[in-house]
């Protein structure tokens, strides 16, 4: 009988802690228009910034937006890879080592679960 009430008790903080891990599109966006959107448009329609608008990056080839092209670095039109999520997370959280030499002035985001927020968030932006 003990074991059963300690797998009652044991289940629900389980399910909490899964909760808490899973990614957060809405907290995603509020971490981007911190940390991105000073750099980053997130509509097609958008005029390019400082950097390249992120719509639709999710499964785009890396230096490829049509509207930015000229504005590339060498690396990042060299760096051969489409964005997926695994390299998103790469590059968000540390850029300077995911695309050496690019030209993106950011440190990195540093907090894995925001990372992974607004990654949840860009795949959002089709």
């Amino acid at each position: 009988m003990g074991r059963v009430l300690s797998l009652f008790l044991v289940l629900p903080a389980f399910a909490i802690a899964s909760s808490a891990m899973a990614t957060d599109a809405a907290s995603g966006a509020r971490v981007f228009k911190a940390q991105c959107a000073i750099c980053h448009a997130t509509s097609d329609h958008a005029p390019s910034g400082i950097g390249p608008s992120l719509a639709g990056v999710v499964g785009r080839r890396a230096g490829s937006q049509t509207a930015f092209a000229a504005r590339y670095s060498p690396a990042m039109r060299a760096a051969g890879r489409v964005w997926s999520e695994a390299a998103l997370r790469a590059y968000i959280a540390n850029p300077a080592k995911a695309v050496p030499g690019n030209h993106m002035p950011y440190a990195g985001l540093h907090n894995p679960a925001q990372v992974d927020d607004v990654v949840a968030y860009l795949q959002t932006l089709r």
